[in-house]
């Protein structure tokens, strides 16, 4: 009886142990896709706002903003990176195209290296 309950209570903690490694891939998965498409928007605001096309810029400015929303970790890095976005984004309702690359390309430097 001693034998099952070993085999039981060990076959349990793999199952459990699997399932947590499982979640935690998942979880840095999600992670990484996050951050990607807001690279990508970031990239596509930056493209609209060096053609002077800002109102398609200003879709991308909020498409990124939300996908920002869903990184997990690195909150400060992340936290200047949205800061930079949203100084791109008033540079740009400004008209001002170089300082809304400025803050953009800062933004950028900051999204990549996570």
């Amino acid at each position: 009886m001693n034998i099952i309950k070993k085999t039981a209570l060990t076959f349990f903690m793999a199952i459990s142990l699997g399932a947590l490694s499982a979640t935690a891939l998942a979880e840095e998965a999600a992670d990484s896709s996050a951050t990607n498409e807001t690279i990508v928007h970031v990239e596509k605001a930056l493209a609209e706002v060096n053609k002077s096309d800002f109102s398609a810029a200003n879709l991308h400015f909020k498409a990124a903003r939300a996908a920002s929303e869903k990184i997990t970790g690195h909150e400060d890095i992340v936290k200047q990176a949205n800061e930079s976005v949203i100084k791109g984004q008033i540079e740009s309702k400004r008209g001002d195209v170089k300082k809304s690359a400025a803050e953009l390309n800062k933004a950028l430097e900051l999204y990549k290296s996570l």
